[in-house]
């Protein structure tokens, strides 16, 4: 018997739609702060490989609020905040402590809708990528705002105490279950409501917010393997005094951003300064220093391949192919080369009978090999992105806004004289 009410009395303190909330809460939790840990640390977690779309939105100034909080750490302190209050929803907690906890959730949740609404957006048509991660934990953070919008409307309703239930009967004359499920309605849509403007609030300061230039950098301990520069692909003169190895991959949008700052770097340095390219491919089947597979980087291998070719097949005519990798097809994002494009384009430039030439030359895969040997000497802490600049053994993960951003890291990072 005692059995059985220990059950029964578990079952209404606990219902199955508080399991869930737990659930819910607690899996977005985990899901920011292995998103924080990712963005504070490094390292390499599923989805969120090296140029992965899931790095690259982690390292957008998006993932930031005025460029100090991390998007993450506050989504940590927003989920634990539900999950403390879910445990002050249930019979047996006094009525008013109850209700203080369902309003905090419901601000909270209403701040969920929005950020996930936002950074959706922010995904979609600014940045170009999703982070899967990102979107499970928006995903779960809406689902628990359902569940959170839909218990505490009747959890209102219950613990609406008689003083205030009777001054409301008296004050509308005995309402209607219509008019009063109304009354019980009103503050929790004001509720959420304001949450959402937390979260406007919040996009107000991102938008309004100039973020300062960010990049990564270090010191490789390891010995760097040395480019003949006058074999190797290049933007500048081979012979320019300041040589920078540029690690790049066809298929890495913020590498396609940093490709055309190269030339007004350039001539800010009076020709004095070259960038040799060196292909990187964050592909398993050329760099085994990538530790998995994505679906964005799957044609990274080949499509280097195809440039290094059309390099020796016609060095004239590689400028015009890199660009053209490079450049805009359609809309507002860029989107990387597809194979089949990509091979006829460089048949187009170079000729059928050159390009199949170019393609068995064995100097192509070493050239390869030797970039991908550079690219893992300068893996640091679970720093592997792309793009990555070199001189000497110092290398850099930028992110510029423009080629002075550009010039700047050059000097202040790999130490680059000033002209």
């Amino acid at each position: 018997m005692g059995t059985y009410k220990n059950r029964n009395g578990l079952q209404q303190s606990w219902p199955w739609w508080r399991w869930i909330l737990t659930g819910l809460s607690t899996l977005a939790l985990a899901l920011s702060a292995i998103l924080g840990w990712h963005y504070l640390q490094g390292g390499s977690i599923v989805g969120c490989g090296g140029g992965s779309s899931c790095e690259q939105v982690l390292n957008s100034k998006w993932s930031m609020i005025a460029g100090v909080i991390p998007i993450s750490g506050l989504a940590m302190g927003i989920y634990l905040a539900i999950l403390v209050a879910s445990f002050f929803i249930g019979p047996v907690t006094e009525t008013p402590i109850r209700r203080l906890a369902w309003s905090i959730m419901l601000i909270l949740v209403g701040s969920v809708t929005g950020s996930a609404i936002w950074f959706t957006i922010i995904q979609k048509w600014i940045i170009g990528k999703f982070c899967v991660n990102c979107i499970t934990m928006h995903i779960t953070g809406l689902l628990l705002t359902a569940l959170v919008i839909w218990r505490s409307i009747k959890d209102f309703d219950l613990t609406m105490n008689d003083s205030t239930e009777k001054n409301q009967k008296i004050a509308l004359n005995e309402p209607s279950s219509v008019a009063r499920s109304q009354i019980h309605t009103l503050p929790v849509t004001t509720l959420t409501l304001g949450g959402m403007l937390m979260a406007g609030i919040m996009v107000a300061l991102q938008i309004g917010y100039s973020s300062p230039i960010r990049y990564s950098d270090g010191e490789s301990p390891h010995r760097i393997p040395v480019l003949d520069y006058n074999a190797a692909p290049m933007v500048g003169s081979p012979d320019a005094p300041y040589m920078v190895t540029l690690l790049f991959d066809y298929q890495c949008s913020h590498c396609q951003k940093i490709h055309f700052m190269l030339e007004d770097a350039i001539s800010r340095y009076a020709g004095q300064l070259a960038f040799a390219l060196c292909p990187a491919p964050l592909n398993t089947q050329c760099n085994p220093y990538i530790p998995r597979d994505t679906d964005a980087f799957r044609n990274s291998c080949e499509l280097a391949k195809i440039a290094l070719a059309v390099w020796v097949a016609n060095r004239e005519m590689f400028p015009a192919f890199e660009n053209w990798m490079f450049t805009f097809e359609s809309g507002n994002s860029w989107h990387a080369r597809n194979l089949e494009t990509t091979m006829a384009k460089a048949v187009e430039l170079v000729g059928q009978a050159n390009f199949e030439l170019a393609w068995s030359d064995p100097w192509i895969e070493s050239y390869m090999k030797t970039c991908v040997q550079i690219y893992g000497q300068t893996v640091q802490n679970g720093k592997g992105g792309i793009p990555k600049l070199i001189y000497g053994s110092n290398w850099v993960i930028p992110e510029p806004h423009s080629a002075d951003d550009l010039v700047m890291i050059l000097q202040k990072s790999l130490g680059v004289p000033i002209p």
